[in-house]
């Protein structure tokens, strides 16, 4: 692991929406009232003409993004995830997915860890509705480096993406202008044991669980698989010809996930027995790491999660 500060992906997006912003005149902002916790207040201060704070009103935010969208702007809306993604579902299927309008929506303060703020706060099912709409590529970076690179491909690429960014920092993982591939998973740490396979925080949690487990002899492939869709299918079933046994691990709820996903790769090309860390359950409030710990989302977790996983592959 990258032992470096750790970045908070939310104002990493900021700062890159901001770069790209003196980069490509077309980029304009929507924000849904809450423009200083997703840093996107960066981008209004220094382009208030290309900047549209619409309130807490997310369905109209939606609608004026892909309005703006087919006006020939790249616009990026911005909220916390839970409100970007379960309150203008309809928006962004009709107006959006359907049309394949250039919008990209940003979803900060995502999963549990937006901690003390509640469960009516916490996106647990987001993954879920953005990876059910047809044409949607959705993200969910690792660190910031990840992030940084993320916000510029979907700058790039054209047709709606959902990024998940989370609220606190974590750690980085990669280098500063490291290559993101859409589409693609990156293998962080080989191993042909069994292969940890995670997306967004739980990243650092199966690079740390693969480190235990190598002390005892266990080897780890840990696959980062920070796009959920297009979802690479190739890379999660050669590691399930080549290791035998998968964990998978998300800050998402079990059904819907990557944990789903991964699972019907598996079964439909090449069976393998999957373990699944994810939440179960709605949360409640408290601080994030006693969250992360209750809930079951930690790299202790993803070891046990190991172990189970290679005594049902016969190891």
């Amino acid at each position: 692991m990258v032992t470096r500060a750790a970045a908070v992906t939310r104002e990493v997006f900021g700062q890159t929406l901001l770069a790209l912003g003196k980069e490509n005149p077309d980029i304009v902002a929507v924000g849904g009232d809450l423009n200083v916790s997703t840093f996107a207040y960066l981008f209004g201060r220094e382009f208030p003409a290309r900047f549209f704070d619409l309130g807490p009103a997310e369905q109209n935010m939606m609608s004026i993004a892909a309005g703006l969208a087919f006006s020939g702007k790249i616009p990026f809306a911005n909220t916390f995830a839970v409100f970007g993604t379960g309150r203008p579902y309809d928006q962004i299927r009709v107006g959006i997915a359907q049309t394949g309008a250039n919008v990209k929506i940003i979803g900060s303060h995502s999963g549990i860890t937006v901690g003390e703020d509640g469960v009516s706060a916490q996106a647990i099912e987001d993954i879920a509705l953005m990876c059910a709409l047809p044409g949607f590529h959705v993200i969910v970076p690792s660190d910031g480096p990840e992030t940084a690179q993320a916000v510029r491909v979907a700058a790039k690429e054209r047709g709606p993406f959902y990024l998940r960014l989370s609220r606190l920092a974590t750690p980085v993982l990669h280098a500063d202008g490291s290559s993101f591939r859409l589409g693609r998973a990156e293998v962080m740490r080989q191993g042909l044991d069994l292969t940890l396979i995670a997306c967004g925080i739980m990243v650092a949690a199966a690079l740390e669980a693969a480190e235990t487990l190598a002390r005892t002899g266990v080897q780890a492939r840990v696959l980062n698989v920070a796009t959920l869709q297009p979802l690479d299918r190739e890379a999660i079933l050669q590691a399930a010809r080549e290791t035998g046994a998968i964990v998978t691990a998300e800050e998402h709820y079990i059904n819907g996930g990557l944990g789903s996903m991964v699972a019907s790769v598996v079964a439909q090309g090449y069976p393998a027995p999957v373990e699944m860390v994810a939440l179960h359950r709605y949360a409640e409030s408290g601080a994030p790491a006693q969250l992360l710990a209750k809930y079951g989302l930690t790299a202790a977790d993803v070891e046990r999660a190991a172990r189970r996983v290679m005594t049902r592959k016969g190891k």
